[in-house]
């Protein structure tokens, strides 16, 4: 039978004593001001360690990474690296393969924009997150009650779109939207996932090494994107097919490989792993009263300080990200070429992210953040320039060796933020409603990545001064064309018997743009911004529980 109930019964080690928490927030509410007065006559390093020791975070905090890792965290992070897996699949073809390579030939960058919009569900998961955290049934467990249909779901869609994509595909433009309505929905039901696997993650790892639930997320998605990413493009490719001697793989081939897959991995889960029940407590409420609370969470002004520089904060890498690939496939980037670039650059991201969940355990868990937004903007920087002095193909191996270095790096950095900004959230997180507190902080997180992508692909259209050069009888005629992208707009210009040729390209424009504001948001709002949120005690960022 159904249960509703919500997280905030979770218990995350104990630090934290459920059965007290409304006698604590209280005396911390009456004991503020004289707190703050002894916290003014320490030294910094002193008030930092002071301001731990108010939510019952004392000198073990410098401790853990002297703790040996036991058995059952590893257990839990070979598990949460396999569910994290099973959503990076998904999300590597929705918003990697399939749009940057499959699509491009066939669509403009409006079109794309469109098609773009099937990112969304994971950005906007906050919405129905409350219901994933409430709703369960008790004889199956709290995350394994979604857990185990979505991915279930993921499996049929994944076939269901194996037996169609030929279809879809052959002819993009006229199916564009249905494409984007069929990926939209895969990309709702692995967030969906996401939802329950982000709050497992705070039961499975022990207090001391929950900056690791983040270095999963990164391993898990980054091996499924790299499947989906390098793999898929290497296999599907005829030029390596054909020069290594190895079977061709097709979009729907692979796409029934990974359903059987999920298939697979959920029966492993249902008979396999008994999920801990959580015990029930008075915190317990309703699926509006997680609502409420979330209002709550929304009410503290540290809370709209962290919402705002998350909004606004990967704006400065949304042309780099949205388009920088597209204009590199554009100009004559191999498919298998990139694929090659992907697979070098796959190890440095595992490496990264161990890395920066090192770097994110401590005082200032932000400063990996903030230190990788420079040479993440000039990265940026670096790529656009690639793309406006990219050789006529074929490319030399001197210049393809500076592309790999190019991307590693690039990437290296923003796994270092990724992995950086997750461990923060997780520290600062209200253990009593972890995962709606977590997803909560991570919608804003992803939807900052997300909402310019849309506006940066029609920029790009809209910037961009396109005309068909049409020569008859040795005169020119210059006739106004939409685009020079798609196989569309290049057709409608050779039924005139034109040359589509691209006077003006949005792209630069678009990218000047969004790293100049880049750099300004940084220096104005995110530095003074983040190092006011790290010095705060964990107590702020409790909630009252009603």
């Amino acid at each position: 039978m159904a249960r509703s109930s919500s997280l905030n019964s979770i218990q995350v080690g104990p630090r934290s004593p459920i059965t007290s928490r409304s006698h604590h927030t209280a005396d911390r509410m009456e004991n503020d001001a004289e707190e703050g007065l002894e916290m003014n006559l320490l030294g910094d390093e002193e008030r930092r360690q002071a301001a731990r020791g108010l939510d019952g975070y004392g000198d073990d905090f410098h401790d853990d990474s002297k703790h040996p890792m036991s058995a059952k965290d590893k257990r839990a992070m070979v598990l949460l690296c396999v569910l994290y897996l099973i959503q990076g699949v998904p999300l590597g073809l929705a918003l990697g393969v399939i749009r940057s390579f499959l699509l491009k030939d066939h669509l403009s960058y409006s079109q794309l924009a469109t098609f773009a919009l099937s990112s969304y569900p994971y950005s906007l998961k906050l919405l129905w997150s409350p219901i994933v955290d409430s709703v369960y049934f008790v004889s199956v467990g709290r995350r394994k009650s979604w857990i185990i249909p979505m991915q279930l779901t993921v499996g049929t869609l994944m076939l269901y779109i194996s037996f169609n994509v030929q279809r879809l595909m052959d002819d993009a433009s006229h199916y564009v939207h249905e494409l984007t309505f069929v990926f939209t929905s895969l990309v709702f039901i692995s967030a969906t996932q996401d939802i329950a696997v982000d709050g497992w993650a705070l039961t499975l790892l022990s207090q001391e090494n929950l900056s690791y639930a983040s270095t999963c997320q990164t391993i898990g998605l980054n091996t499924g994107y790299f499947a989906s990413f390098t793999v898929f493009l290497a296999f599907n490719s005829v030029e390596f097919t054909d020069r290594w001697g190895v079977p061709h793989l097709s979009l729907s081939a692979y796409l029934k490989f990974w359903g059987v897959m999920c298939y697979l991995v959920t029966f492993w889960l249902l008979v396999f792993k008994k999920e801990d029940k959580e015990p029930a407590n008075d915190a317990d409420m309703s699926i509006s009263g997680v609502y409420k609370t979330i209002w709550s969470i929304c009410k503290l002004k540290h809370i709209q300080s962290l919402i705002m520089m998350h909004f606004f904060a990967k704006l400065g890498f949304a042309a780099n990200d949205a388009a920088t690939s597209l204009k590199m496939v554009e100009k004559g980037f191999k498919r298998e070429e990139l694929a090659v670039a992907v697979l070098i650059d796959f190890p440095f991201q595992i490496v990264g992210g161990w890395l920066a969940a090192r770097w994110s355990r401590g005082d200032r868990p932000l400063r990996p953040w903030v230190y990788a937004f420079l040479p993440r903007l000039a990265f940026g920087l670096m790529a656009t320039l690639i793309v406006y002095w990219f050789p006529t193909p074929p490319i030399s191996n001197g210049f393809f060796v500076f592309l790999i270095i190019q991307t590693v790096l690039s990437s290296f950095s923003s796994t270092v933020q990724f992995v950086g900004i997750s461990a923060f959230h997780t520290r600062v997180s209200d253990p009593l409603i972890g995962g709606t507190y977590m997803t909560l902080l991570n919608t804003f997180t992803n939807l900052g990545g997300t909402w310019p992508k849309y506006f940066v692909l029609k920029g790009v259209d809209f910037f961009s001064v396109a005309t068909c050069k049409v020569t008859d009888a040795g005169t020119e005629a210059l006739v106004q064309a939409t685009e020079c992208v798609s196989d569309y707009g290049k057709a409608m210009c050779q039924d005139i018997n034109g040359q589509c040729i691209t006077e003006t390209d949005g792209y630069y424009i678009v990218s000047v743009v969004c790293m100049t504001f880049g750099v300004f948001f940084l220096f104005a709002f995110i530095i003074p911004t983040a190092r006011k949120l790290q010095e705060l005690p964990l107590a702020v960022w409790r909630v009252k529980l009603e």
